[in-house]
Parts: C-alpha cells; sequence; structure tokens
C-alpha cells in the first residue's frame, strides 16, 4: 500500500505542487524538517522539504522542480496515484521563538520551505519581513500564502519583470540601507543565494540561519553523502540539519559536494526520457 496523490497543480513551468495523505507525518512534522520518497521498488530515493501540513486532515504538501529523472517521473503522477515510500518527518525541526524583526529571504524554489518557517515564526510573535526572488515573474511561487504570514513581502526577479530588479540580497540591503534593524535573519534558496545572503549578513553582524538541500541517500546518517562542514567540524544534513549556522558553513565544500553526480543524474535523465519517448 502506498501513499495516496489527494491533489496536484503546475505552479510554473518548471515546479509541481502536491498534496499527499500522510496523516502519521503530519502528526508529528514540524517546520524545517523533511520527508524521502521512492516513487516504486525500483526507484531511487529522494529528499524533499516539507512546504506545508494540515495535521486534521493528515496531509503533506510537497513542491518540487522538475530536475532529474525520479521529479520528472514524480510529476507524471495524477491525482489517485500512489506513492511506494514516503517516509518523515526526518531531519531536526527549526526552533522557534520570540526573537524580534526577522529578515526571511526564499531564493527559487527555496519559498516553498520556508514557507512554513515563516508561519511558525509569524505565530510566535515575530516581525516577519520576507524576500523572496526568482529568475523571472512567471516563476515567482506562493507570493499570496508568503504575503499572509508576513508583515511585510517584498519581490524581486532577476531579469527585472516583477518587483526589484535584482536579488533576494539586493533587497535586503536596500533595507538595511534605509535604516531597518533586524534581529536574526533565514534564508532558504540554492547555495548560491545562501552563501550570497551569508556573507552580507556576517558583514552586517546579523545572526543567519539556512537550510542546506544537499544530496542524500538513506536520509538516516549512514551513508555520509549529504556531510557538510560546520563551524569546522563534520555534520550530517540528514540528522543534524537541515537548518544550521549560515555563518559556520564551508561553502566551498557545500557546492563541490553538490556537484560531483551532475554527469550521472544527466545520463538517467536522457534514458528516462528516451524510454518514456519510446512507450
Amino acid at each position: 500500500m502506498g501513499y495516496k496523490v489527494l491533489a496536484r497543480d503546475d505552479i510554473t513551468s518548471e515546479s509541481v505542487r502536491m498534496k499527499v495523505a500522510a496523516p502519521h507525518i503530519a502528526r508529528k512534522c514540524e517546520p524545517g524538517q523533511f520527508i524521502m520518497f521512492r516513487i516504486n521498488e525500483k526507484g531511487e530515493r529522494i529528499p524533499l522539504t516539507i512546504a506545508d501540513f494540515d495535521r486534521a486532515q493528515g496531509t503533506i504538501t510537497i513542491i518540487f522542480q522538475k530536475v532529474g529523472k525520479s521529479t520528472y517521473h514524480l510529476a507524471e503522477l495524477q491525482v489517485g496515484a500512489e506513492i511506494r515510500d514516503f517516509v518523515g518527518p526526518l531531519g531536526r525541526h527549526m526552533d522557534v521563538g520570540k526573537i524580534g524583526t526577522v529578515a526571511c529571504l526564499g531564493g527559487g524554489l527555496g519559498i516553498a520551505p520556508i514557507y512554513p518557517k515563516v508561519r511558525a515564526l509569524k505565530e510566535a510573535g515575530n516581525n516577519v519581513v520576507s524576500i523572496i526572488g526568482a529568475r523571472r515573474k512567471d516563476l515567482v511561487i506562493l507570493e499570496a500564502e508568503m504575503r499572509a504570514q508576513s508583515n511585510e513581502l517584498y519581490v524581486t526577479t532577476d531579469d527585472g519583470s516583477y518587483g526589484l530588479h535584482g536579488f533576494v540580497t539586493d533587497q535586503l540591503k536596500l533595507l538595511v540601507d534605509g535604516g531597518r534593524k533586524f534581529d536574526s535573519c533565514l534564508a532558504v534558496g540554492p547555495i548560491p543565494m545562501m552563501e550570497a545572503a551569508c556573507k552580507l549578513t556576517r558583514d552586517l553582524k546579523l545572526p543567519t540561519l539556512v537550510s542546506l538541500d544537499t544530496l542524500m541517500v538513506d536520509g538516516t546518517g549512514m551513508c555520509g553523502s549529504c556531510r557538510v562542514t560546520v563551524a569546522g567540524k563534520t555534520k550530517f544534513t540528514c540528522v543534524d540539519g537541515p537548518v544550521f549556522d549560515g555563518h559556520a558553513v564551508d561553502w566551498a565544500e557545500a557546492k563541490s559536494r553538490q556537484c560531483r553526480y551532475r554527469p550521472q543524474e544527466a545520463e538517467a535523465l536522457e534514458k528516462y526520457r528516451r524510454e518514456r519517448g519510446a512507450s
């Protein structure tokens, strides 16, 4: 018996949102945690951050980008289909308390995993200033949802087609230069975006948390594939994270390890496309 897909929609040309029936995960998950899925017995294990959850309905929402064989295959599933394995909640949840004014930076698909964190920060009584960005207007996701859970929301696009022409870090710098004071920062998105955010906030002496999306195999700390160096010590994203002090992450190492299977990933996707085209 698998985990049924209850709802599905293409939120951009590249990204899909799915609501999955998983009551045992919904009962226990907290912002910052993730699941591992496997479509069928021959599928690979893939981690996805929990983008939303509903304890009463027993559902987990995932948002993913079609980038490799498994995510392309997952995107083909329609309402009523079943996912063979859907395991969680995994990882350490983000500690949420009364901090003050928090800058929340979400880049690209990172807007999905930052959403439940933003909601939790707002519910804890913080003043949440959210800045979300994408390459262009049609790739901006969850704008309405983020606006509803933020005291202020700013949007940026790389090409200037919507909001500020620039990056989320440009908007944060504009706010700081304009006299805004922040007590903490949370940045979630591609590694280059999080690294740039941490470089800026380090100069500002602003404590910053990031949520890493490293390559994983088993999600339990056994394989070591997701290891990162934080404050000079080896950590495993799946059990020690995924939320870490961004100023302590070895970003050069993280970028290097994230690329190590690119040729194999491209080969697997090309083979999958050929097979689907032939069927």
